[in-house]
């Protein structure tokens, strides 16, 4: 079982960190992480690294590919080049084509969710139907044939321990989730939009905003009608 987590500059860690801790211990499986060029890759707090053990050519055939998110970077790796050619060139041979966060948007840029339900990070929601996917915002993970999607995040270990029930079986997920001792009890209850209060709300678009920007060519790459939208998205 060979698995490819993506990475990428400007990803964001824990889309691809959450999963690789659950699935680089399962017998068995060998996980990659792949780039254009093996190497650091520089994550979208300007902090932490991660090293790419493969390029995309020494992984023509993988049998998982995770794809994770970007808080700054997403519509950069949605403009056509090497991470949606390869893409389109393995999904037709994997079992499972997955992503987390926003990186549901690059699968819908290389052609995977045309007409998928699909879910990802609430910011990136509403440009989900504008490549043709079928939103699902109130699922945390979504599963449609071999194209499985995960929302925000921290939603990247949700989809790993099914990935692993779906493929090794119920036993192995659940020593898998005892191992990491995944058992959430979060102080607060403001982990999705439908329980966040309004003045949480409002601190997370403007934080959303802020990062977005930071990246100018986040913006340019998005149509103007698209980028539009998303303003309005924000504001409300």
């Amino acid at each position: 079982m060979q698995v490819a987590v993506v990475v990428y500059p400007g990803m964001t860690a824990l889309d691809a960190i959450g999963p690789y801790e659950l699935l680089h211990g399962i017998p068995g499986w060998d996980l990659r992480l792949v780039y254009e060029e093996v190497g650091p890759v520089m994550t979208d707090s300007k902090v932490l690294a991660l090293g790419a053990t493969h390029g995309y050519d020494e992984t023509p055939h993988p049998d998982l590919v995770l794809v994770p998110g970007s808080s700054c970077r997403t519509a950069h790796m949605m403009l056509e080049g090497p991470l949606l050619q390869w893409l389109r060139e393995v999904h037709p041979t994997t079992r499972f084509t997955t992503s987390v966060c926003s990186g549901a948007l690059i699968l819908a840029a290389a052609g995977l969710l045309k007409g998928v339900p699909a879910t990802t990070h609430w910011a990136a929601m509403p440009f989900l139907s504008q490549f043709g996917a079928e939103a699902r915002p109130n699922q945390r993970v979504v599963r449609h044939g071999k194209i499985w999607t995960a929302a925000g995040v921290s939603a990247g270990i949700d989809l790993a321990l099914a990935l692993i029930g779906e493929i090794e079986g119920e036993a192995m997920a659940k020593e898998a989730q005892l191992l990491i001792e995944y058992d959430p009890q979060p102080p607060f209850d403001s982990g999705h939009m439908s329980k966040a209060d309004a003045a949480t709300k409002l601190r997370a678009r403007a934080r959303m905003a802020k990062l977005a920007a930071s990246d100018p060519s986040e913006l340019l790459a998005f149509p103007r009608a698209i980028v539009q939208r998303w303003k309005r998205a924000l504001q409300r």
